[in-house]
């Protein structure tokens, strides 16, 4: 093989690997936005059934005893994620967001 199609092979493979790299790179960030899309709307959610029907009624200390509970079980099934803290955090994101329009646009742009 002379000298100028060794070259032009390997300028070809490097533009080939070059694309596939960039093909690569942006399909996880897309997949990072999915992701951290589901996660913002899944941690609203729980937020808010934990708001509305745990914190907010009549029953607040109990309320904290099954959040306690309830946390105990999840982190078991699901890990850290779901510990009373992050729980309670949840709570707070909901409250801080009751709309679930602006937490649809937020969740384009947060990441957990």
């Amino acid at each position: 093989m002379s000298k100028e199609n060794r070259i032009s092979k390997n300028n070809s493979s490097n533009g080939l690997y070059v694309d596939i790299r960039k093909m690569i790179e942006e399909a996880r960030s897309s997949v990072a936005v999915s992701v951290n899309a589901a996660l913002t709307i899944l941690y609203w959610r729980i937020g808010k059934r934990i708001s509305t029907e745990i914190l907010k009624g009549e029953r607040a200390d109990y309320g904290k005893e099954i959040l306690a509970t309830l946390s105990q079980q999840l982190t078991q099934e699901y890990g850290n994620g779901f510990s009373y803290s992050a729980l309670t955090r949840m709570g707070k994101f909901a409250d801080a967001f009751p709309e679930t329009q602006i937490v649809a646009t937020l969740s384009q742009t947060l990441s957990w």
